[in-house]
């Protein structure tokens, strides 16, 4: 397995923005992924939602993260320049992932898992707990949840078939709930993913939509006892969610905190499932403070 040359972490840059798109071979595939900030706390790696790509991590986010720890942004097999096929099945996605980690080399970290990414997230804190000491699950839902990315609500395909909206719009409008207050921190989070104007990832088509809504339909349905793996999930997590949530709703946060052994809820007034983009100063406070709580541990 080989690696494109890393920066030195003291030299590495603090901005998603700026940071290098690098590429790693691994026993699976070769994968994206950007690398910036230091600090002496664990590295955080960044599990990203449907369609994706290092291009949607908002700086507003991953930029504050950077200033105390070291933030990795990883790109799974089939999309923006990684290679290979989407996966259908979120345990495939995890398996992804865990190679990537093992390639870098990577021996204890946090996981912020949005979306599908969480999902993504606890099939790897299940697989490979001794990688992952605490993890953030923005709004995303168990394996056995509700209403997960429907995208043929009328809500939702109203906005999905709307041709007026183009690129980072669609998600203005997925993202964040009708209110004015919402909409204007939606064009706003809009303005800064376009922050980096180079070296910048293919967008995603409807393959990858296609095989990713078909490993949503199958997170959706589970054997034997509903919600029986979260138990076996023992790292602290900060679970998080917009109450207006319409694409995975906020109600399979509550199954998260309920069944979980060590998880806290954050749900957000006058959000949806953006709510981390939208209360960006408050969402990296909080993650902070829960990331450095028992940085030993």
């Amino acid at each position: 397995m080989t690696a494109t040359p890393t920066v030195p972490q003291k030299g590495r840059p603090a901005s998603a923005s700026a940071a290098p798109t690098q590429f790693i071979k691994t026993k699976l595939e070769t994968y994206a992924y950007r690398r910036f900030g230091a600090g002496s706390a664990p590295p955080i790696v960044c599990l990203q939602h449907f369609t994706g790509t290092l291009d949607n991590w908002d700086p507003a986010v991953a930029d504050r993260l950077a200033q105390d720890r070291e933030v990795i942004l990883f790109e799974s097999a089939g999309l923006g320049r990684s290679t290979g096929a989407v996966p259908t099945t979120v345990p495939a996605m995890a398996e992804h992932f865990l190679a990537f980690a093992d390639a870098l080399g990577l021996t204890r970290i946090d996981l912020l898992g949005f979306s599908l990414g969480g999902m993504v997230a606890q099939v790897a804190a299940l697989e490979r707990p001794s990688l992952i000491r605490r993890m953030l699950l923005v709004g995303t839902a168990p394996e056995g949840g509700e209403d997960v990315m429907h995208l043929e609500k009328p809500e939702l395909s109203r906005i999905l078939g709307d041709p007026s909206l183009k690129g980072y719009q669609v998600l203005v409008k997925l993202f964040f709930t009708p209110s004015e207050a919402s909409q204007a921190a939606g064009q706003a989070f809009a303005s800064r993913l376009m922050a980096r104007t180079d070296d910048r990832e293919p967008i995603s088509g409807p393959s990858v939509a296609q095989a990713q809504i078909a490993a949503f339909r199958a997170w959706e349905r589970v054997e034997g006892e509903r919600f029986g793996k979260l138990r076996r999930i023992t790292q602290p997590c900060l679970v998080v969610n917009g109450v207006f949530d319409t694409m995975i709703p906020v109600r399979n946060s509550y199954f998260l905190v309920e069944h979980l052994p060590n998880a806290t809820l954050l749900v957000y007034p006058d959000a949806g499932h953006g709510s981390l983009f939208q209360y960006h100063e408050s969402f990296v406070r909080q993650a902070g403070l829960f990331l450095d709580g028992e940085r030993s541990a």
